[in-house]
């Protein structure tokens, strides 16, 4: 029986990105899916705009995190580095083909970082994440006036007249002028319409996350779900992806 060593892996920075994340992401969609169905449900006029409010603070708070991530991603330890969670690097593709050849047989190789696959659904998050923040922070813009964009859709939907801005409110029609609120609104449809299919998407993909977890601590045995909370892993066999000595 091969002897099970421990290994530090994920640093601190690196477990709290993955916690808030999945928070603001898990809160980010149950409180759009409240908006998407706000008629059903009755919310409508101030109380949808509270919503959405809410989805966009929560979303500032995802963003920031996601943002630091990719910055640490440049200054963190080994294993947060990009070039060890995106697929890539001239070795990516032979990787790949060996752990698809271990799990076939029954005994996949066990990594300390992501394995090839794991490294592919994780460069697909970062995709999908970063696309879902651009579009959202434009969206929140064009819906509430907020930071980063809200100011120049403020003026664009007033045609910068001092006194309607002045008044302007999120969800009131009242103060805009009607040929560019329309026009404000034409450039945001095919925004809306990408964060509305993409939130689709990321659902599936964190469903294939969470299997993927579950497959990959029941057949290599190496604490994945439990390094996220201790930053170690357990192994029973030598990394495919050394870098530091067992502690």
């Amino acid at each position: 029986m091969s002897e099970v060593k421990r290994y530090k892996v994920w640093d601190r920075t690196t477990r709290i990105f993955h916690w808030v994340n999945a928070t603001t992401v898990l809160s980010l969609m149950i409180v759009g899916t409240i908006i998407l169905n706000a008629k059903i449900l009755g919310v409508e006029g101030e109380a949808k705009v509270l919503l959405k409010t809410i989805h966009a603070y929560i979303g500032y708070v995802f963003v920031i995190n996601l943002v630091w991530r990719m910055v640490w991603a440049f200054f963190g330890n080994h294993y947060a580095l990009w070039g060890q969670i995106l697929p890539i690097g001239k070795n990516f593709s032979s990787s790949l083909r060996e752990y698809r050849s271990s799990m076939r047989s029954g005994k996949p190789k066990q990594y300390l970082g992501h394995n090839p696959i794991a490294r592919i659904v994780v460069g697909l998050f970062f995709l999908l994440l970063s696309i879902q923040a651009a579009t959202g922070l434009i969206i929140a813009g064009t819906d509430l006036y907020l930071p980063p964009f809200g100011n120049h859709f403020a003026e664009w939907v007033t045609e910068g007249d001092p006194e309607r801005l002045q008044v302007l409110k999120p969800g009131d029609k009242t103060h805009v002028v009607k040929a560019a609120y329309e026009d404000m609104r034409d450039f945001r449809k095919p925004v809306i319409t990408t964060h509305y299919y993409l939130f689709f998407v990321l659902l599936a993909l964190v469903f294939v996350h969470i299997a993927g977890v579950i497959v990959s601590e029941i057949k290599e045995r190496n604490g994945l779900i439990s390094a996220m909370i201790t930053g170690e892993k357990i192994l029973d066999d030598e990394p495919a992806d050394p870098e530091e000595k067992a502690s």
